[in-house]
C-alpha cells in the first residue's frame, strides 16, 4: 500500500513541476505569496539582560534602581556579595530588553538575530556586550540564550552646558546570531490528514480557484475551500512526502480574485490610492478653493511738533481674499480611474481638496467603492 502511495506521489510531483514549468497563467501568483501554511509559523521571544562594557553612557543607578538590583542578583549568583550600604554608580552597564523571533521548524543550535533596546536612562549602548540572557516564549519557557557584541548604528555626542545631538537610535542595536536555540516548538505539520492553506487576503473567489487548480491536477477532492481564508488539501501521512508534495503545491499558479473597489484616505500625509475598479454614477462636480492673506505690518507714529505725544510703533494689519473660479465637471456613467484622475487634474486639486471631492462624492451617492480612512 505504501508502495503505492509513493507511486503515486511520484507521479503527481512529476506532472505539478512540469505544469508549472509550462504552463504560466496569465497575471497569477505562487501558493507560496498567496498563502501560508497552518501551524507554520514563529514564536515571539523577549528576555531581560545587562549590557556592560560602555564608556560612560550607562544608566544612572539614582534614576534606574532596578539596574543595580539586577547587577546584585547577578553577582550573587556568581558568589559576589555586595554590601547593603554600598550603592554602586554604574555608569558602564545599562539595562535592556532584548527580543526576537523563533522561527518555525528551528532545532537546537540554531542561531538568531535579536534587538537589544535600552529600557533606562542609557545615552548610547555602543560599544556594549550583552552578557548570557534567557528568553522565553509567550508560555514562560526559555526558548534561546543570547549574548554578544553588540551593533548599534546610531551615535551622540553632549557638551558640559548641556547641549546634545544624536543620529539615529544610540539606545537599541542588534547583534546577529546573538541567540542560540536551546528548545523546539512543536506542531502539527505532519500529524494532520489535511494541510490547511490560509490565504494572506480573504477572498472566496482565490480560495475557489485556489481549490479548483489543486483538483484538476491531482483530482477530484483533493483540496476543498473552507471559507474565505482556508483550502484543505489531502497530503501523503509520511513526513518526507508531505515536504516533497508541499515544496511543489507552493509553487503552483494560481490566478487571485480581483481587489474589491477602495479607496484609501491617509489622513496624515495626504497620500489618496484609487483602486482599479472604483466607479463613478454620474454627477457634476466644481470645486473652488478661497484662499485668506493677513498681512502684519508695523508702521511708525510721530506726533507734530510741540504736541507733547510720544513716538510709537503702531501696527497696521492688511486681510486680502482670493477666490479661484474653477469650472465645474461632469462624472459620466462608471467612469473609471483614469477618468477620475483626469478630471481631478484638469481643476488643479491639491490631495486635501481631493479628498473633500471623494468624500462628497461618496455622500451623494456616486462613489460605487469603499472608503477607507487609515
Amino acid at each position: 500500500m505504501v508502495a503505492a502511495m509513493s507511486r503515486v506521489l511520484s507521479r503527481w510531483i512529476v506532472a505539478l513541476t512540469a505544469l508549472c514549468c509550462v504552463i504560466p497563467l496569465a497575471q497569477a501568483e505562487r501558493v507560496k505569496d498567496l498563502a501560508s501554511v497552518a501551524g507554520v509559523r514563529g514564536n515571539p521571544l523577549v528576555g531581560y539582560g545587562l549590557v556592560v562594557g560602555l564608556d560612560g553612557t550607562g544608566d544612572q543607578s539614582s534614576q534606574a534602581p532596578f539596574t543595580t538590583q539586577t547587577l546584585r542578583n547577578m553577582l550573587t549568583q556568581l558568589g559576589v556579595t555586595i554590601p547593603q550600604n554600598v550603592n554602586p554608580q554604574l555608569k558602564n552597564v545599562a539595562a535592556v530588553a532584548i527580543h526576537a523571533e523563533l522561527p518555525p521548524f528551528a532545532k537546537p543550535g540554531q542561531k538568531l538575530d535579536i534587538t537589544v533596546s535600552s529600557i533606562g536612562n542609557a545615552k548610547s549602548l555602543r560599544g556594549g556586550a550583552l552578557l548570557m540572557t534567557p528568553l522565553k516564549g509567550a508560555d514562560g519557557q526559555i526558548y534561546a540564550i543570547a549574548q554578544g557584541n553588540l551593533v548599534v548604528g546610531g551615535f551622540g555626542a553632549s557638551g558640559n552646558d548641556g547641549s546634545r545631538i544624536s543620529v539615529n537610535i544610540p539606545s537599541a542595536g542588534r547583534i546577529p546570531g546573538g541567540a542560540m536555540v536551546e528548545r523546539s516548538v512543536a506542531n502539527g505539520f505532519a500529524t494532520k490528514a489535511e494541510v490547511l492553506l490560509n490565504l494572506h487576503t480573504p477572498d472566496f473567489t482565490t480560495a475557489t480557484r485556489l481549490a479548483g487548480s489543486v483538483n484538476d491536477l491531482l483530482g477530484d477532492q483533493t483540496a476543498r475551500a473552507m471559507d474565505a481564508v482556508t483550502v484543505a488539501v489531502r497530503a501523503p501521512a509520511d513526513p518526507d512526502m508531505r515536504v516533497a508534495f508541499l515544496s511543489v503545491l507552493e509553487n503552483l499558479d494560481v490566478e487571485p480574485g480581483d481587489a474589491p473597489a477602495r479607496v484609501v484616505v491617509n489622513s496624515r500625509t495626504g497620500t489618496v490610492v484609487i483602486g482599479s475598479h472604483v466607479r463613478v454614477h454620474p454627477a457634476a462636480v466644481t470645486h473652488g478653493s478661497l484662499t485668506v492673506t493677513i498681512r502684519e505690518d508695523a508702521q511708525v507714529s510721530q506726533p507734530n511738533p510741540f504736541a507733547g505725544g510720544d513716538t510709537a510703533i503702531v501696527p497696521d494689519t492688511g486681510i486680502d481674499i482670493t477666490e479661484e473660479r474653477n469650472r465645474m465637471f461632469l462624472f459620466d456613467s462608471g467612469a473609471t480611474l483614469e477618468a477620475i484622475v483626469a478630471a481631478v487634474n484638469r481643476v488643479g486639486a491639491a490631495p486635501g481638496d481631493l479628498v473633500a471631492i471623494l468624500e462628497a462624492l461618496k455622500t451623494a451617492g456616486a462613489l460605487r467603492a469603499e472608503l477607507v480612512v487609515i
